[in-house]
């Protein structure tokens, strides 16, 4: 009779097969996918996992508050081109997703899992391109391009990152409560993600302001003498800014690389597709239909889009807002901090609250709650203890924009997969069309708040701008993003997955699972009869 010492045994991937001799010398074979689903997230696995999500927004948030102002202060470029540059690289990022998110999708698993392998081959070069883009090339006809194709070239690079994670977390665990742990996590990492970006950058180039030129009136004709009778003064003293960015640049690009390495060694993914492992691959265009044709999706993708929109109004002319609008040039860095630190303080609250009132609920009360401080801001005489004040506040809200998107997700994908059993595998595209959208949408935000600003007449280099720049910088931060809260929340209204919804699809789904694993059982209890 043949001993267990005589087992073979097999790994690829997530699947794990033993191999054994029964008594009558027949080989059968048994399966253990079965265990590694019932085995629990560790909270080391959902620290790693939530680690990984850093890099995006600590990048994010750097180009989000910083590059506008880089590139009109800085780098010295009109309006208008910053406007064709913010809005080309993000309309570009945006596009990106869908096509990643297809490729992912159509992915082989290899022993590191089917999103691990992006995650990694893109990471080296998606920082070499970062910190390009925070570079003033010597070359003056050049700078458009310049910054068009490293902003470009980053932005691909990091969907070839971010779209296989944002999918990773339907393959950390096939529990439900679990991925919503997990997505704690990751919010709570990722606001703290904003803090550091905020910070790093912020208080480095903090350090090296770039003066400004008493100019109380300025206009587009003015332009021409900053930059002729000051350009001694400029150069001398800018030189200081631009090396302060690069710094600050190498070193979240040193960041970025160590998350990606925490997560590819602390994740393991998992084959948790509910029920259907063998599942065939189908056309961009098949996939597209099903997921844009599943009601509850794009109802999501709907509404916070008009509410993430809002919110990056505010991210990306906020700095400007500070600096120019309040006056306070030397505490803006500080101001975005406290809003960042506020966020991240706010998240377990957040994540507590949904779970105890339901995801619906907190959207209602936590996406409104920055309106009256945003109107706050605008209305009251400058001053610094107001402005920290609502930055404290609003961070609250800012931490629902981030962990409730990520939370509902997962959400709409089960109940897809509850509603469409035989058509499994498209949680690549479900997320990447959400980015897309966002992306987008950012792309517009930024490209037309730039143009808005060129239009009324805004001065590089100069201590204060005129009465219509401050009144469009007023508008941009408050009364835009509250009417697009507002769009928002009137479309959420119309999102059909409440709790009652959700516990369901979650009984569906496991017993989808327990109805695979018993099919698997039965089939490692089949002979492997050799000739």
């Amino acid at each position: 009779m043949a001993r267990g010492e005589g087992a073979e045994q097999f790994s690829s991937g997530l699947l794990h097969t033993a191999k054994t001799v029964n008594q009558d010398g027949i080989k059968i074979s048994k399966l253990s996918p079965q265990q590694e689903r019932k085995r629990d997230l560790t909270v080391w696995s959902k620290v790693c996992f939530a680690i990984g999500g850093a890099p995006y927004q600590i990048t994010a948030t750097a180009l989000g508050f910083f590059l506008q102002i880089f590139l009109l202060d800085v780098a010295l470029l009109d309006p208008l081109n910053a406007s064709v540059i913010l809005f080309v690289g993000r309309a570009w990022d945006a596009v990106t997703d869908p096509a990643i998110g297809f490729l992912v999708s159509r992915s082989p698993w290899t022993r590191h899992g089917r999103m691990m392998p992006w995650i990694l081959v893109s990471t080296i070069p998606a920082v070499l391109c970062y910190f390009l883009i925070w570079v003033v090339p010597p070359i003056e006809q050049g700078k458009i391009m310049w910054y068009l194709l490293f902003y470009c070239l980053f932005q691909t690079l990091q969907t070839c990152f971010h779209v296989p994670y944002s999918a990773l977390t339907m393959f950390i665990s096939n529990k439900q409560e679990e991925r919503d742990s997990a997505t704690a996590y990751r919010m709570t990492v990722e606001v703290l993600g904003t803090v550091i970006g905020t910070a790093v950058q912020g208080q480095i180039v903090g350090m090296a302001n770039t003066p400004c030129i008493n100019n109380t009136s300025p206009t587009n004709s003015s332009n021409h003498s900053v930059h002729g009778n000051n350009s001694q003064l400029l150069d001398n003293k800018v030189f200081n800014e631009r090396l302060a960015y690069m710094i600050a640049s190498a070193v979240i690009s040193l960041i970025y690389v160590l998350c990606a390495v925490v997560l590819f060694f602390g994740v393991r993914e998992q084959d948790n597709q509910g029920g259907l492992k063998a599942q065939k691959h189908v056309s961009f265009q098949t996939g597209l239909r099903l997921v844009m044709g599943h009601g509850p999706y794009v109802k999501l993708v709907l509404a916070f889009l008009f509410t993430s929109l809002a919110f990056m109004l505010l991210e990306g002319n906020f700095a400007v807002f500070i600096k120019y609008t309040l006056g306070f040039r030397e505490d803006f860095q500080n101001i975005l901090l406290v809003i960042m630190l506020s966020a991240t303080l706010t998240i377990p609250m957040w994540q507590w609250f949904l779970c105890r009132f339901g995801k619906k609920t907190a959207v209602y009360i936590g996406i409104p709650w920055a309106v009256p401080f945003v109107i706050l801001v605008v209305c009251v005489k400058s001053s610094l203890f107001v402005s920290y004040i609502v930055s404290i506040a609003a961070g609250a809200s800012v931490a629902v924009a981030f962990l409730l998107p990520w939370s509902m997700l997962p959400d709409v994908v089960d109940d897809f997969k509850v509603q469409n059993p035989t058509s499994q595998g498209h949680e690549a595209i479900f997320y990447s069309f959400y980015v897309f959208f966002t992306k987008f949408a950012s792309g517009v935000s930024l490209g037309v708040s730039t143009l808005a600003l060129s239009f009324a007449g805004y001065v590089t280099g100069v201590c204060v701008q005129s009465d219509s720049v401050n009144l469009t910088l007023k508008m941009l931060v408050s009364a835009a993003p509250v009417s697009l809260i507002a769009l928002g929340l009137l479309i959420f209204k119309t999102y059909p997955i409440n709790e009652e919804r959700r516990q369901y699809n979650n009984k569906q789904l496991q017993l989808l699972l327990r109805n695979e694993e018993q099919e698997s059982e039965m089939e490692a209890l089949k002979p492997d009869i050799t000739a």
